[in-house]
Parts: C-alpha cells; sequence; structure tokens
C-alpha cells in the first residue's frame, strides 16, 4: 500500500508540474511582417502575414501572380497621392483570409474617400455603349477592358475588406469605388467581401461574368451595388447593403441602353437604409432601393428592404423601393419579364414603384407574374465575425 501511495504521489507530482507549464507547449506566436508596397509588381511575389503600407497605385502586371497571407493589413496614406491595388489584365491576386483572420486594406485618416481601393481587369465579354465590345476605364487609368474569355480568372479574393475608399478625382472621368471589377470572368472567385464607408459605390461591375457571394456594402455615400457594360453574373447569393449618412440607391442597374437577352441572376439580397440616411446629391433623385436605367435588367429573388422612404430635407424627394427610369427600360425589360423580382418583403418603405417619366406609370400589374410580393422573405444570411466588424462595430447587427 505504501508503494502504490508513491506511485500516485509522484504521478501526482508529474500532472502537476505540467499543467504549470502549459504555456511552453503553446505554438510560438506568428509575429506580423512590418513592410511598405509601391510600384509594379513584375515577378510572383507572396506578401507574408504582415502589416503594409501602401503607397501609390500598386499594379500587378499580366502573367504575374500577387499572393497576401490572411490576416494582412495594408494602410494606405491620402497625404501622399493616390493610393490603390490594381490587378491589370492578365495579373492574378490571391487574397484568402478566413473569417478569424480576414485580410484589410484601410486608410490612416478614416477618412471616406481616401483612396482608390481594389480594382480588378480581366478578359471576359463585356457590351458597352453602342453595342462595342470593349471600352476604356472610368477610373484615370485609361484601360481597355472587354475580352472573349467569359471563364477567364483573376483570381481569388476572400474575407477581404476595403475601408474608407472610393476616391473621386474627376467626376465619371477618374472616380474609384470600394471594389472595381472590369470585365472579369467567371474563374475568378470573390466571396465575403466588406466594402465600408467608402465615397463611391462599394461594389461596381463593369462587364464581365463574375460572381460574387457574400458581399457587404456598409455606409458607402453612393450606390451600395452597381454594375453596367451587361454585367451577366449567374451565381451571386447574400448580398447585404446597409446605407446610413450619406447614400443613394441599394442597386443601380443598368445595360447601356443595350437590349440584351441575358442577365445577371442574385439570391437572397437584403437592402436596409437606416432613419435620417440622404441622397448624395441634392441635385439628383438617388434614393430607391433599386434603380432600372438604360435596359438594366435582372432576375433578383429572396429580397428583404427596410427604410426606402421619402426624403423631406434638405431637399425633398420621393423614394420608393423600385424606380423604372426611363421609357426604354419599361418597354424593352419590364413588359417582356426581363425584370424578376420575387419574393419580395417590403417594410418602412411606403412607395412600392416609382416611374422616372411622366410617359409611363409602373406598377405591380407591368411586372405579372415576374413580381411577387412576401411576408416570409429572409433576405441575405451571413455569419458574423472578424472579417464583418470595423473598431467594435459588427456590421451585422442590422441584417
Amino acid at each position: 500500500m505504501k508503494k502504490l501511495l508513491y506511485a500516485v504521489a509522484i504521478s501526482a507530482t508529474i500532472f502537476t508540474g505540467c499543467s504549470d507549464d502549459d504555456d511552453d507547449f503553446l505554438p510560438p506566436t506568428k509575429e506580423p511582417v512590418v513592410g511598405e508596397i509601391t510600384g509594379d509588381i513584375t515577378a510572383n511575389r507572396t506578401l507574408a502575414f504582415g502589416n503594409y503600407t501602401l503607397k501609390g497605385l500598386v499594379k500587378i502586371q499580366p502573367g504575374v501572380t500577387l499572393t497576401i497571407e490572411k490576416g494582412s493589413t495594408f494602410t494606405a496614406d491620402k497625404t501622399d497621392g493616390e493610393d490603390g491595388l490594381v490587378v491589370l489584365k492578365g495579373g492574378t491576386l490571391i487574397a484568402n483570409g478566413t473569417a478569424d483572420e480576414p485580410i484589410v486594406l484601410t486608410e490612416k485618416s478614416k477618412i471616406a474617400g481616401s483612396w482608390a481601393g481594389i480594382i480588378m481587369y480581366g478578359d471576359a465579354p463585356i457590351i458597352a455603349s453602342g453595342g462595342t465590345t470593349t471600352s476604356r476605364s472610368e477610373d484615370g487609368l485609361n484601360q481597355e477592358y472587354g475580352g472573349a474569355n467569359a471563364a477567364h480568372s483573376s483570381g481569388s479574393l476572400r474575407y477581404v475588406r476595403v475601408e474608407y475608399a472610393g476616391q473621386v478625382i474627376t467626376t465619371n472621368n477618374k472616380e474609384h469605388n470600394g471594389f472595381s471589377f472590369y470585365a472579369v470572368g467567371s474563374g475568378t472567385t470573390l466571396e465575403n467581401l466588406v466594402s465600408y464607408r467608402g465615397n463611391d459605390d462599394g461594389f461596381e461591375f463593369y462587364g464581365g461574368t463574375v460572381s460574387a457571394k457574400n458581399l457587404i456594402s456598409y455606409g458607402n455615400a453612393d450606390d451600395s451595388f452597381d454594375w453596367q457594360d451587361s454585367w451577366r453574373g449567374q451565381d451571386n447569393t447574400n448580398w447585404f447593403a446597409y446605407q446610413t449618412g450619406l447614400g443613394n440607391y441599394g442597386m443601380e442597374v443598368e445595360a447601356k441602353s443595350n437590349n440584351n437577352a441575358f442577365w445577371p441572376k442574385i439570391t437572397n439580397i437584403t437592402l436596409k437604409r437606416a432613419a435620417g440616411t440622404t441622397t448624395e446629391s441634392q441635385g439628383e433623385i438617388q434614393l430607391d432601393a433599386i434603380q432600372f436605367k438604360a435596359n438594366g435588367n435582372g432576375d433578383f429573388s429572396n429580397i428583404v428592404i427596410d427604410g426606402y422612404g421619402s426624403q423631406t430635407t434638405p431637399t425633398a424627394f420621393n423614394g420608393g423601393v423600385v424606380q423604372i427610369l426611363d421609357l426604354l427600360t419599361y418597354n424593352n425589360q419590364v413588359l417582356t419579364g426581363k425584370i424578376k423580382l420575387t419574393n419580395v418583403k417590403v417594410t418602412n418603405s411606403p412607395n412600392l414603384f416609382i416611374s422616372g417619366a411622366n410617359t409611363f406609370t409602373v406598377n405591380a400589374a407591368s411586372f405579372g407574374a415576374n413580381w411577387s410580393a412576401s411576408t416570409t422573405a429572409t433576405g441575405a444570411s451571413l455569419a458574423k465575425g472578424k472579417w464583418a466588424t470595423v473598431d467594435g462595430v459588427d456590421l451585422l447587427a442590422n441584417l
């Protein structure tokens, strides 16, 4: 018995000793590197987990891949000029964060409109004004975009957050969004992306075939989601827009007046506008949840829309859920069934339909079976986490 008690005592001592030294067995904490990213990326490169300064327009050249490790942070500084991360046509960006270790691109002053965000060029088809298959970018780089490879890949963006972008230098000629996708192809992965408090659109698609899943557009001063040049992504889901302070359309939909036989498809959409949010430009009516113009179309389902009422100050405008801006869009898209809005739940938005012209009246009957109201639509479904949290603010609190 004495031997047994002695053995137990020794065993207890061993285990007690191990518990005191548990920290010795934990894997070492990986320290972030510190560096600056500037100039052209001309050779394949991997940026280790770290905190980087982003200086100037960093351009990934054709044939080159830039890989960014999860958890990395990039900080621009508006005082040093025009900053941004650009993927040129034929270049590849692999930026795969995680829900707990997102890749964050921000700006030192935390002022909206301070830098250019992420700009990506692909080789997928577009249809621009006049039916042309190429166009020139409106970001000041004057890049030609539009190709023939619908399945082209420009890389992978997962759990990436862009903050305080949307720099506008010259309206319509040199302006940036949070994310700008020019002719990006369906081989590109866009998942779990956040555009936070920019001064222009949260996300804009300029033609192309890429689809995007799990998007958050929060507090962007122009449109939350915008597209043109006949974008045709087919596998889009879980889009959430929260407009607060300044904000124009939840979604602005146009096709440069091309009457296409195709359209994009998006499921699970939530568009919310906080009380007191006003339109960015007091000279234009831009406060509807969804605006269709210039033959814009699309198939949208499981939609929740909240807070899109009329504005009384500083300028009185009528706001609503769906605006059809022009007769061309009404005749070619609404009446022919190329705009589908099904399973739509509307709250705090008294005006369902708004006509942008006096030449036609749009209502539920205009859409026929392609409009269906709902009390059970659920909208976007997104998981909370560090990827959707900024300075302690849960961006999904209002979802």
